[in-house]
């Protein structure tokens, strides 16, 4: 998978960002860097502002406050030189019913083609790409629609990864997957990772994204903490944003997030 983008420098930041929805504040005081070549995973309890700063971060939401992609506000960028260096998997996204598989993840290369072109040759060989490392291949000339949850979900996966964008934002990337699919997408994270990417993902899943390389924990619109997943303070964090209701224990690689079950004393035992 392609990616190009230079090391160190900020993939994504956030000045002084407010966003009201429906005349109510969802995100304030919002002060935010991410670098290049990191895995940053965003968690919080829910309603905590998570997949609203997730497309604000994508230029889907009108914000107060500056957004800069690679360095350069977000509204200077022309929408094709955006869209190509920043691909968006969100919650639900529309694919296409009648489309199949292919076509689907076709779409991912439309910043790289001008308009009513045909598909290059890089083209079929990057959507090609894409439909293999999401195990789809097979089910390309499928409709959309016909396919399972988690099917469709690897072919949405397919279309992000197809663009081959420096930068990747996904909202709930695992929904629908099984177990097996699930480390397999965080093979696909690190791949990308590897070869220099930006992977930032809003999950639900805590033992998942504590597998990242960074933390980024909202709290009630805010950020309450953002720091590498290895660091004490960072669990430290993400249990208190849970209310102590989760518990962080370590693994031979990594660390697990497991339900913290409080047991009220009989009052009548012994």
């Amino acid at each position: 998978m392609k990616v190009q983008s230079s090391p160190g420098a900020a993939a994504l930041s956030l000045n002084s960002m407010a966003t009201r929805i429906s005349g109510h504040r969802i995100l304030r005081g919002i002060e935010l860097t991410l670098p290049t070549g990191r895995w940053t995973s965003i968690v919080g309890p829910n309603g905590a502002g998570k997949s609203t700063l997730l497309r604000v971060l994508a230029g889907l939401l009108p914000t107060e406050g500056v957004v800069c992609l690679l360095g350069h506000p977000m509204a200077h960028w022309p929408r094709r030189e955006r869209a190509g260096r920043l691909a968006w998997l969100g919650q639900g996204e529309p694919g296409g019913e009648d489309l199949t598989a292919y076509d689907v993840a076709l779409l991912g290369r439309l910043p790289h083609r001008a308009w009513l072109a045909p598909p290059s040759p890089e083209d079929h060989a990057a959507v090609a790409r894409a439909l293999h490392a999401t195990q789809v291949w097979d089910l390309r000339e499928r409709r959309l629609g016909d396919l399972s949850g988690g099917e469709r979900q690897r072919v949405l996966l397919a279309r992000a990864l197809a663009v081959d964008a420096p930068i990747l934002l996904m909202d709930e990337p695992l929904a629908h997957l099984d177990p097996p699919h699930q480390a397999d997408w965080m093979a696909i994270v690190r791949e990308l990772v590897a070869a220099g990417g930006t992977v930032i993902s809003v999950l639900h899943e805590l033992s998942v994204a504590l597998q990242a390389d960074d933390l980024l924990i909202v709290q009630e619109g805010s950020i309450l903490h953002h720091g590498p997943c290895a660091d004490p303070l960072t669990h430290a964090a993400l249990q208190a944003a849970f209310d102590d209701r989760v518990a962080i224990h370590a693994l031979q690689e990594g660390w697990v997030a497991l339900p913290r079950i409080s047991r009220k004393k009989d009052s009548h035992a012994n």
